[in-house]
């Protein structure tokens, strides 16, 4: 029994088995049905993360398949979303070109550390800390991600450049100035996909692959019609000065990156040899090199970041002659009067290997390696992991919340038993092996896990079938893909995050409680400024929350409590109610400890102050869920000076913890057994069957006045 249970652990997909010819059949077909939807929304995301377009491809293979095996869920799928291919891009865009092998390299480190934080949290049984980002917080995150997505796509939309800065919104407001620029057949394309695919999703038969339709007829309107124009050039091309020298500045910093990173290892190769004992001179110059060398990397990395920037949003004109020629690039509107252009607008793309790629038409998706992704090992750069290690974290805790979130879902349609941590262990698996066969980070797709189980999915082979069909696609299909327009993904990614955006939810979340709207909306704001860098804009609200949540704890609810008309104890404030001359009833609704301890004496005192002909005190105790060392002082303390002054202190409805607590420190003895009751009514029907209170009317006396007893234990 315990081996079974071992290794059900160890690989929880054993117990998908056995699996008759019916389920293996269903899994099938959910599995076909998902890749033929996901793979042109795996590119689309893939865009979105700054990546080549088949890295999309590449996390909807290996990650659905890991994280299918080692996950609890049977229908959930997990690869390229929306929001987190957002987040990685705001990672890594700060650090590097976006489409460079510098860029590719940090998304890999960083879905490696996004898996190991998982696979630790699954591990050692810690996914509650997810409840640190409250939903409120999520709520605002993930609107404001979704606007942030959607204007995200302008550019590709429209066909006009966008900067990458520091700042989101002042990109978007730059390329706002860039609409008098849009090229026409980019939008008339964007418009007739966006029309096609909310046609088909009202056609019940169609709205399944209604992407998949749209993909394949842009693609073969792209073909047939010539929507693409794409050129390769030099330096030398380039008849403006000022662009000229942008891009041999930025030619000769690449060429000398390239230098300084031979020189590195070759000091580097040169410093482990020495002897760190006797050599200490030697190693302490060599590391200074190092150094000197690697801030101007940084320094020119940087340099040629921002060249690129500009270089995207010049408009070129080219000198007529065939597209297969070299011909002569001039600034638009600067071109001189005897030469004939062909009439399109140009853009650099991006440069490599001193080599120009610039884009004239429609920009497409182009070509697509064909094959499995090759292994490749993340580089574990010190400065790089300390660099993403905030953001991984923010990434592990948002992907998650997102995978368990639609877990939970499945889990309440097909009556499966979930477990959380092992769902984190499956998505640190799923990221740690992607990491490695060159996958950004992933999670649970929303999407892919809808087609599972509305295709009958049964278990995790229908993910594990998914992968697979995509393995294929990579295989045999990518060539059909060259001509697909980015601007028909961008139309993908922008009803995939449309649903995402829920003002409505926000509102009710302020109908509930202000504070959670208020952190909500906050959040909101703050990713929306801080863009790109969209890990300050989900900690700020998480910091709120937090800060609210202890406030809160801090200063809890305090009511004074009278009798209502219906014989209930309630707050005699808001129901203005008349206060009782022998019993002051406090009740106190929270966690007694060290931070809101001075507030409870502040409040008892203040209620005593306010009724000070009262001899007696009542704690309402039912509220008072735990009670630490310093909660108990002032109970101590409270009752010593209260009884000195006269006033006799009952308590009331305490829970077993805090009866624990009293017992261990004497606290109990000291106040005396028969000063606790099991209900309020108890204690104010001991109260009120003394002899001295027979006649009294009082507001506190209970509704059916008891016999009197013998109370000595009330007198001080």
């Amino acid at each position: 029994m315990f081996t079974n249970t071992l290794l059900l652990r160890l690989f929880p997909f054993l117990s998908w088995f056995p699996v008759n010819s019916t389920i293996l059949r269903g899994d099938l077909m959910a599995g076909i049905i998902g890749a033929l939807v996901l793979v042109p929304k795996a590119m689309a995301y893939a865009q979105l993360s700054g990546l080549p377009i088949y890295f999309g491809l590449y996390t909807a293979f290996i990650p659905a398949i890991l994280g299918a095996l080692w996950g609890s869920s049977r229908q959930l799928l997990t690869g390229p979303v929306a929001i987190v291919s957002l987040m990685t891009a705001a990672a890594v865009t700060p650090l590097a070109i976006p489409m460079s092998d510098e860029y590719i390299g940090l998304a890999l480190l960083l879905t490696l550390l996004v898996g190991i934080i998982q696979f630790a949290m699954g591990a050692f049984k810690i996914g509650t800390i997810v409840n640190f980002v409250s939903h409120p917080v999520i709520l605002g995150f993930i609107n404001a991600a979704a606007i942030i997505i959607a204007l995200s796509q302008l550019d590709l939309l429209l066909g006009i450049p966008k900067g990458r800065s520091n700042s989101f919104l002042k990109d978007i407001w730059e390329m706002l100035g860039y609409l008098p620029q849009t090229h026409l057949p980019t939008l008339a394309m964007s418009i007739f996909a966006l029309v096609m695919m909310l046609v088909f999703k009202k056609m019940k038969a169609l709205a399944k692959p209604s992407v998949l339709i749209v993909v394949v007829v842009t693609t073969l309107i792209s073909y047939f019609f010539g929507y693409a124009h794409n050129a390769k050039g030099k330096p030398d091309d380039i008849a403006n000065e000022a662009i000229h020298a942008l891009v041999t500045g930025y030619v000769v910093a690449s060429d000398n990156i390239r230098d300084l990173s031979i020189d590195i290892a070759a000091k580097s190769a040169e410093a482990r040899a020495l002897d760190p004992e006797e050599d200490t001179v030697a190693i302490a110059d060599l590391n200074y090199q190092l150094d000197l060398m690697r801030l101007g990397i940084t320094n020119m990395e940087q340099d040629n970041k921002e060249r690129m920037q500009q270089l995207n949003r010049i408009n070129l004109a080219r000198a007529k002659v065939p597209e297969d020629q070299p011909a002569i690039y001039y600034l638009a509107g600067q071109v001189p009067a005897d030469v004939e252009t062909d009439g399109r607008k140009w853009h650099i793309k991006k440069i490599e290997n001193g080599q120009l790629k610039l884009v004239g038409g429609g920009d497409v998706v182009g070509a697509i390696p064909a094959g499995l992704p090759n292994l490749r090992i993340p580089s574990l750069s010190f400065d790089a992991i300390v660099s993403l290690l905030a953001a991984a974290l923010i990434i592990a805790l948002v992907g998650f919340m997102e995978t368990i979130s639609m877990a939970k879902a499945l889990a309440a349609q097909t009556k499966q038993r979930l477990d959380p941590n092992q769902e984190l262990i499956g998505q640190g698996v799923a990221n740690i092996g992607g990491a490695f066969f060159q996958s950004y980070p992933s999670c649970g797709s929303f999407t892919g896990s809808a087609i599972n189980l509305q295709a009958g999915a049964r278990t995790g082979l229908a993910s594990t079938f998914n992968g697979l069909f995509v393995a294929i696609t990579l295989l045999f299909l990518t060539p059909l893909l060259y001509y697909l327009p980015k601007s028909v993904l961008a139309v993908i990614i922008l009803l995939a995050v449309v649903g995402l955006i829920t003002p409505g939810a926000i509102k009710h979340t302020w109908k509930a409680s202000r504070k959670d709207g208020a952190t909500a909306l906050i959040t909101f704001f703050a990713t929306l400024i801080f863009a790109p860098h969209l890990d300050k804009g989900i900690m700020t609200g998480a910091v709120l929350a937090i800060v609210m949540y202890l406030y809160e704890t801090m200063q809890p609810r305090v009511a004074i409590l009278g009798r209502y008309h219906d014989g209930t104890l309630r707050d005699a404030k808001i129901n203005n109610l008349p206060s009782s001359d022998v019993v002051t009833a406090i009740r106190f609704d929270g966690r007694l400890y060290f931070a809101n301890v001075s507030y409870f004496e502040e409040a008892v005192l203040n209620a005593v102050a306010d009724n000070p002909e009262a001899p007696y005190v009542l704690i309402v105790g039912d509220a008072i869920n735990g009670i630490d060392a310093s909660g108990e002082e002032v109970i101590h303390h409270l009752v010593e000076r209260l009884n000195e002054n006269g006033i006799v202190v009952l308590f009331s409805g305490l829970k077993k913890q805090i009866h624990d607590v009293m017992r261990a420190t004497g606290l109990r003895d000291l106040i005396g057994e028969k000063r606790f009751f099991a209900t309020a009514e108890d204690a104010l029907e001991a109260i009120y069957s003394r002899a001295e209170y027979a006649g009294e009317d009082d507001a506190l006396r209970p509704p059916q006045k008891a016999e009197p007893m013998s109370s000595a234990a009330l007198n001080v």
